[in-house]
């Protein structure tokens, strides 16, 4: 029995982690033009990540690959389909909003003490006046979001990436990156540790897979095909998902 609860366990950890890396892909491919013009630029130096799983990370984005076109996509298409945006915007909005410990603190960390000022009000704001956080009205007022996790906190203390790894439905990640997730966990409002958190939502680890799943449907049915027109700049899918992934957090973390 333990053994069938750590394997939910670790399906629920890669699931969750791979929402976070579906998020860092799209946001890529949102910003695409202007984040090609720097990826060109930076290229060479993007060559110099360590990279000693490269077979295994090469086959793991493959399979990956195959997951989000043959089943992520079509569903968040369907799903797209039957509710309207505007629902769909309120449902991502509630789910930004719920995450707001995990940017505050990692903010306070950092000593980013404005914008976590600024995440602390857009959170009373939205929590109040937008109805639980369905309508960000913050960003009406010019109080916009400071997205920060503990893998950027680890990284603005001068801990290295370690070396790349792919992750089975996950994609993009490196060693740093997987322990500050483990350890956003804690504060995030959506994840379970085994009900040992009064403040945490799903009482067990399914209700959080649950969780998951509709926040990664919600999520990717408001950015479809923009994984797709990423995907037109790679000659190698691995190698420059990869690079982007690894420049972007680069950035996050020096800005």
């Amino acid at each position: 029995m333990k053994r069938v609860v750590y394997i939910f366990l670790i399906f629920v950890t890669v699931l969750n982690a791979s929402l976070l890396a579906q998020e860092s892909i799209t946001q890529s491919a949102h910003n695409q033009d202007e984040f090609m013009e720097s990826f060109d630029a930076e290229y060479n130096e993007a060559n110099d990540i360590f990279d000693p799983l490269s077979g295994y990370n090469s086959a793991m984005t493959t399979f990956n690959d195959s997951f989000y076109m043959n089943f992520v996509k079509p569903v968040s298409t369907v799903y797209a389909d039957y509710v309207h945006e505007n629902i769909r915007t309120g449902v991502d909005n509630v789910f930004n909003n719920l995450l707001f410990p995990v940017r505050f603190i990692n903010n306070i960390l950092q000593f980013k003490l404005v914008n976590a000022s600024e995440e602390l009000a857009r959170f009373g704001i939205n929590s109040t006046f937008g109805l639980l956080g369905i309508m960000d009205v913050a960003k009406d007022i010019n109080l916009k979001p400071h997205k920060e996790d503990f893998g950027q906190t680890l990284g603005f203390y001068g801990v290295g990436s370690g070396f790349h790894v792919v992750l089975p439905f996950i994609g993009p990640s490196n060693m740093r990156d997987i322990v500050g997730l483990s350890i956003d966990n804690l504060a995030n409002p959506l994840s379970s540790n085994m009900g040992y958190e009064p403040y945490q939502i799903p009482n067990h680890s399914s209700e959080q897979a649950a969780i998951i799943g509709v926040r990664m449907i919600n999520h990717t049915s408001l950015h479809l095909n923009e994984y797709e027109k990423l995907k037109e700049y790679a000659v190698d899918l691995y190698p420059f998902l990869r690079d982007v992934y690894e420049q972007r957090r680069k950035n996050e973390i020096e800005q």
